[in-house]
């Protein structure tokens, strides 16, 4: 069942929330041996906020928009009770979180009843799902290619159909990649839109949170129920809540969409092709506009990435060095001797750059992107060729989203379900115009060009 589904059975008291988390927590026990997205199953925990839900509803209360929905969480959100392991070996010596982080809070507040953590790539430093400490997340619709990453685990328990909604972090891709891979709905929102407060950092300046879902309806409603200022992330906006879920009736005429160029269209495989294809002859765009610089600011975003990211981890790389994934440890030992001059010129390159594409939104209210290269990659895969030219898999999954991130546009990823596996595609507003996003998502949900496809087995 989808979240609004289960919302609105649970509310009319037609199913409990106890029955959805036990279908839930059965779907885990049944197919997450194969999965591996989760690490952490709070069933108990989950099984009183059900109870709690029921009896809410049994009183005459009204419980919110995700009343009884099952959600589970990437394991660098703070679970009260549970370290904040993020993926890697060295945190999981932490004291156990004293509280929710403000997303999980507000979630919950709204209803929806959280399941467990998930898998992820070590600090979030990862596109592939692949983790050495915990086991790679497995793509639900072929368990031998990747989750994609660093969300891997929520796009294989979404996808895979274990919960209905699942959240998940961004900073240079890593809701989108996971989407276009598992064949779902993620949505990165605009720098500063949701709260990141008591969730394990990456890069500050590039991090996001956001939700995954198979619908848009669903990811509407996570998003919506998420929304509003919090004191407890300095860079979280000030602005109220501007819910989108009533936006959708209003349909999607008069937008002005077009096809980001350049950079955009090269580096591609046919699927990828096809799916940004089959997007904009749905919405009948032919216009193409070149982003500038493109391909400078996915550099800029790597040098801003592996710079911020070694600086956080600089103690740990000292102490522990033996403990990380030596291929994120590598990377960081790499970003710690970055010359300072390059990462001054990244910074001013990205105000620039920023600008540059504002401008751009003067134009065009939506541009359409590819969000990988290539389906799925086998697990384990080092090198593919993109351009006649072999390059390293996990280094260039992100090569059409690093640019996006990079200034912190809102995206919505749709899964185009092609054969014989998905592949995303980001729809791309101005800040603050994730509703822009999300309406052209479900005109193009309605026509039946993008869809999550079921799983393997389902």
């Amino acid at each position: 069942m989808s979240a609004s589904a289960i919302a609105a059975a649970v509310s009319a008291r037609k199913l409990s929330a106890l029955e959805a988390t036990d279908a839930a927590l059965a779907r885990i026990t049944q197919h997450d041996g194969v999965l591996n997205s989760f690490t952490d199953v709070t069933a108990a925990r989950a099984r009183d906020k059900a109870r709690a839900v029921d009896a809410a509803i049994a009183a005459g209360k009204s419980v919110g928009p995700l009343a009884g929905v099952p959600f589970a969480v990437k394991n660098l959100f703070d679970v009260k009770g549970l370290a904040t392991r993020a993926g890697s070996k060295i945190n999981r010596d932490l004291p156990p979180a004293a509280r929710d982080a403000t997303l999980i809070e507000r979630m919950e507040a709204a209803g929806a009843v959280l399941i467990g953590a998930l898998n992820m790539g070590e600090y979030a430093y990862d596109f592939t799902g692949e983790n050495v400490h915990d086991g790679p997340s497995r793509n639900p619709h072929d368990a031998t290619r990747m989750s994609g990453g660093s969300s891997g685990g929520s796009g294989s328990a979404v996808g895979g159909r274990l919960v209905p909604l699942a959240l998940g972090s961004d900073t240079n891709g890593s809701i989108r990649v996971p989407s276009s891979f598992c064949g779902i709905f993620g949505l990165k929102p605009t720098y500063g839109r949701l709260s990141r407060a008591r969730s394990f950092p990456f890069v500050a300046s590039l991090d996001h949170l956001g939700p995954f879902a198979r619908s848009v309806e669903d990811l509407a409603l996570a998003y919506d129920a998420m929304q509003g200022p919090d004191a407890d992330d300095a860079a979280c906006t000030s602005r109220a809540a501007e819910p989108v879920t009533p936006l959708f009736r209003q349909g999607i005429p008069g937008l002005r969409v077009a096809l980001a160029g350049g950079h955009f269209q090269k580096h591609l495989f046919p699927e990828a092709i096809e799916a940004v294809s089959r997007v904009a002859k749905a919405l009948n765009v032919t216009e193409v506009i070149e982003v500038p610089e493109a391909a400078r600011a996915r550099a800029a975003a790597y040098v801003i990435s592996t710079t911020e990211g070694a600086s956080l981890h600089l103690d740990r790389l000292r102490t522990r060095a033996y403990d990380f994934d030596p291929a994120v440890r590598d990377r960081l030992i790499a970003g710690a001797m970055i010359p300072a001059p390059l990462v001054d010129r990244a910074q001013k390159f990205r105000r620039w750059y920023r600008a540059q594409v504002l401008e751009l939104f003067k134009q065009v209210d939506l541009l359409i992107a590819p969000a990988t290269p290539c389906i799925a990659p086998k697990l384990g895969q080092a090198t593919f060729v993109l351009d006649g030219v072999e390059l390293p898999v996990r280094a260039n999954i992100g090569i059409h989203t690093q640019p996006i991130s990079f200034i912190g546009l809102p995206v919505v990823a749709v899964p185009v379900p092609l054969s014989p596996m998905p592949i995303g595609v980001q729809l791309i507003a101005a800040p603050w115009r994730e509703d822009i996003a999300l309406r052209v998502a479900h005109a193009l949900q309605e026509m039946g060009v993008v869809a999550a496809p079921a799983p393997k087995g389902h």
